[in-house]
Formats: C-alpha cells, sequence, structure tokens
C-alpha cells in the first residue's frame, strides 16, 4: 500500500523552527517529485515548495522563499521540510505528495492537482 505519513508539526512561538518529515512506504521515492502543501482554516490549499526526483532542484512559493527549506534523503525514503522564522499566518495543515514527471523548475510543481500521492497532514500552529 502506497503511503506517505508526515510528522514534525506543533506547537511554536513567532520566530521559532520545525522540520517536518514525510516518509513513504510501500513505494520508493527516488522516482518521485516531492512537494509540500498547506492548508489554513478558510482558505485553499496552497504549494509551499517542491523538490525534483533527479537533480534535486526545488521550487518555493514567493511567501516562505528564504525562510522554507526543502530537502530529500532517498536512502531513508524521506523529505524534509525545514521552516525557520514561523509567523503566525504560517498556521496550518501541512501535507507532502509525490508526483512523477514533474520538474521542480515547473510553477506547476506548486499546484496541488498535479499530485497522485498524499499524506494526511500534519498541523503547525505558530502563536504566542
Amino acid at each position: 500500500q502506497l503511503q506517505l505519513v508526515e510528522s514534525g508539526g506543533g506547537l511554536v512561538h513567532p520566530g521559532g523552527s520545525l522540520r517536518l518529515s514525510c516518509v513513504a512506504s510501500g513505494f520508493s521515492l527516488t522516482f518521485y517529485t516531492i512537494g509540500w502543501f498547506r492548508q489554513a482554516p478558510g482558505k485553499e490549499r496552497e504549494g509551499v515548495s517542491c523538490i525534483g526526483d533527479g537533480s534535486g532542484s526545488t521550487n518555493y512559493a514567493d511567501s516562505v522563499k528564504g525562510r522554507f527549506t526543502i530537502s530529500r534523503d532517498n536512502a531513508k525514503n524521506t523529505a524534509y521540510l525545514q521552516i525557520n522564522s514561523l509567523k503566525p499566518e504560517d498556521t496550518a495543515i501541512y501535507y507532502c505528495a509525490a508526483t512523477r514527471f514533474m520538474s521542480a523548475r515547473q510553477a506547476a510543481c506548486l499546484a496541488s492537482r498535479n499530485y497522485d500521492y498524499w499524506g494526511r497532514g500534519t498541523q503547525v500552529t505558530v502563536s504566542s
């Protein structure tokens, strides 16, 4: 069974950091582009970052550039999202997703409709 499981979310103060993990089971992430998305209450799901399967090229939404860093460890079948300088507006459920044949250099890499496999999400709450 193909599965993605996110972890690492929590409650943090503004300015804090978290590292989210996305572990795949039932398939190898090696050949997949990985995307991280978030959805805040009452808002649409937003793509925040993606990383390509081969060269490891990355893409970020403007709202998170300079604060979020996406990475992957294919040997561990895991992708990560390091989130720094957290703001209250970063509060959301964060999801990872996987798809094939998608270049991270394309803006489409941040579009949720292009992803086939999804995790259930991990909650990130930023509050003082």
